[in-house]
């Protein structure tokens, strides 16, 4: 059986055991894993709260709480591989990484799904104001049945757009047909094969957010998109649309986007991300018109434990002198 430790004083900076090389891994995928994930190797577990160790480790398995840059990788001199356990890798310095000649894998795929029904569950439940319904039955305010009361958005013949048409983008389109929705996108690449699959239609942006009743946004965060939902564009959106987030917070001016709600230029809004996670502006979470939820994208047992089972098999291809299964290309 493989060794296991934990990162300590005593063996942060030296192998302990000096007869397998050491694997720095994320202790929350721990129970994700099998007894024995990396053979060969000696696992050393770091939780998000413990600093980045620095020593031998040959390879790092990683979450998106943890940045890694020059001063981390300075520290991991015999690093080979940075295999992240998420589809966003903003956490890693991609230059930094390149220059020393170390790979950065991903987890993309296999959590589409599971993103993309994640965000049908915020679009449903703004658009039928459920918060608000279940504030009314919780506070006991409820007087009966009012053929007004929180009137919601009717799916069916209103416009989804979509911002980012990549694998989630896509998933989430596909399942609009359902909802008797249509479909239009703004993404910097043509999407033929979507657009014949459900009859999207390709947009320019602003043209999107003034047409579209929903507008859900599937862009990774780069220098050219954070921030992009600023005030500006949230007054290019449609009077009472609908805004989603299941992509990355800080794409959003959080403050732009609580004036919209409360100027009533936005009819509410779904947010599973927000720009400085774990903290989380009380006055979204508060706000009656927004439907806020901690990072749950991807939150299934199947999903999760396939991200982690694909980052250490990308470790491991590397380790062995192999091509990653899902290189990141900077």
């Amino acid at each position: 059986m493989t060794d296991t430790s934990r990162v300590g004083p005593a063996n942060q900076q030296t192998n302990p055991s000096g007869s397998r090389p050491r694997v720095l891994i994320a202790a929350e995928l721990e129970s994700l894993l099998p007894e024995d994930p990396l053979p060969g190797y000696e696992a050393v577990w770091i939780s998000t709260l413990d600093p980045t160790p620095r020593g031998d480790f040959v390879a790092a398995i990683l979450l998106l709480s943890r940045s890694m840059g020059e001063e981390e990788l300075e520290g991991l001199p015999k690093l080979q591989v940075l295999a992240q356990c998420a589809v966003g890798y903003d956490n890693i310095d991609l230059g930094a990484a390149a220059r020393r000649g170390i790979p950065v894998t991903n987890t993309p795929d296999v959590l589409t799904e599971s993103t993309a029904d994640l965000a049908w569950a915020l679009i449903l439940a703004v658009a039928r104001r459920m918060k608000e319904g279940q504030e009314m039955l919780a506070q006991d305010t409820w007087s009966g049945w009012s053929p007004t009361q929180l009137l919601g958005l009717e799916l069916n013949g209103s416009t989804l757009g979509i911002v980012g048409a990549g694998r989630i983008g896509q998933a989430v389109g596909r399942r609009a047909l359902g909802f008797g929705m249509r479909v239009s996108y703004s993404d910097a690449e043509g999407r033929p094969d979507f657009e014949r699959a459900i009859g999207a239609e390709r947009s320019d942006l602003p043209t999107l957010l003034a047409e579209s009743d929903v507008v859900t946004l599937h862009l990774p965060s780069t220098a050219e998109t954070r921030g992009i939902f600023d005030a500006h564009r949230f007054s290019l959106m449609k009077p009472g649309s609908l805004f989603i987030n299941t992509a990355r917070g800080d794409l959003v001016d959080e403050g732009a986007l609580l004036e919209s709600l409360d100027e009533g230029r936005l009819g509410g809004a779904g947010l599973d991300v927000f720009s400085r996670e774990p903290q989380v502006p009380r006055e979204l979470v508060e706000h009656p018109k927004v439907v806020a939820l901690p990072h749950i994208g991807s939150a299934t047992t199947q999903t999760r434990r396939a991200m982690a089972e694909l980052a250490v098999k990308n470790a491991l291809e590397v380790l062995a002198g192999r091509e990653p299964l899902t290189p990141v290309r900077g």
